[in-house]
């Protein structure tokens, strides 16, 4: 068996930690690099439910893509939830490490499993990394659709193939728009507009769409949008990122056991439809009696 340490620096290798945005906070929360590792969890969040899920399938290993400490703290004390996280890892000798924006940015990343899901053909990165001569690596990814597809179609499709939260997948724009070039990006994508617009897709997909960005964009131009949830966008890496540490195992003869959570920790557990096609009408206020200090229900 490998140790963490060997792991580690094989997952550094994949998403060098150098890569990620000066914000985030990437790399190994806790473990003991000399501790031997066996079996490995790939999850998106470092919730509790994925915590207890670790400790439950015995993984010597955690590797989520969302950072447990994005702000920092001054405490890992276990009367607050991220602290718990941290010592049911620690007391059940579970590691912790996180790839975010070193993950979102490689070749392949977050945007390839994406596209892959939806079985689209990936042109390349919608925001390449200048660093990259190759021109593989950057946010975001340009795509072709298997066959030709309307909006409607791919929505449905996009519905079909990613994983299922109570949010689905939001759409804005001509459902007969038939679509040649698609922009995904996995996580949040409302800042990529002007990168989307200047490669010339017909469709974007990504997630966390904001009112005020979406409305400008449609009114830009004919960009049409489709929101899903964010854990869904970025589910798909997991897969992706266990196969990469299994080729790793299997050239080294680790034998490591990988899997993937399937635990869905989206915040949001419900939606309710809409259960009228209009828009309320505008409320008109009623005469009301005459204000002043004597008027009834005035406030004293």
């Amino acid at each position: 068996m490998p140790a963490l340490s060997e792991v580690i620096s094989a997952l550094d290798a994949l998403w060098p930690p150098e890569r990620a945005e000066g914000w985030d906070a990437v790399g190994t929360v806790c473990g003991d690099p000399d501790a031997p590792v066996r079996t490995v969890l790939f999850a998106v969040d470092p919730v509790q439910e994925i915590a207890d899920e670790a400790v439950r399938l015995g993984a010597d290993l955690l590797v989520t893509h969302h950072p447990l400490y994005l702000r920092g703290t001054t405490t890992v004390a276990a009367s607050t939830f991220k602290g718990r996280v941290v010592h049911t890892l620690i007391r059940n000798g579970v590691g912790l490490h996180v790839a975010h924006t070193n993950a979102d940015t490689a070749d392949p990343g977050v945007s390839d499993a994406l596209a892959a899901t939806l079985e689209l053909r990936v042109l390349g990165p919608l925001v390449a990394d200048p660093a990259d001569e190759a021109g593989r690596r950057g946010l975001g990814r340009v795509c072709e659709p298997p066959h030709p597809m309307t909006l409607a179609e791919f929505a449905a499709h996009a519905a079909e193939r990613l994983p299922a939260t109570a949010q689905g997948v939001r759409v804005a724009g001509d459902p007969d728009r038939p679509l040649t070039r698609i922009v995904v990006s996995g996580g949040s994508g409302d800042s990529l507009f002007d990168h989307v617009r200047a490669a010339g897709a017909d469709a974007f997909l990504t997630a966390d769409l904001r009112h005020h960005p979406a409305s400008e964009a449609t009114e830009r131009s004919p960009l049409a949008l489709l929101d899903a949830a964010h854990w869904a966008t970025e589910w798909p890496w997991c897969t992706q990122a266990a196969a990469q540490l299994d080729q790793i195992s299997d050239r080294h003869g680790w034998g490591l056991r990988t899997h993937v959570s399937r635990t869905v920790t989206d915040p949001w557990t419900a939606h309710v439809a809409s259960t009228t096609d209009t828009p309320a009408a505008p409320r008109t206020p009623a005469p009301g009696p005459p204000s002043g200090p004597d008027s009834p229900g005035a406030p004293r």
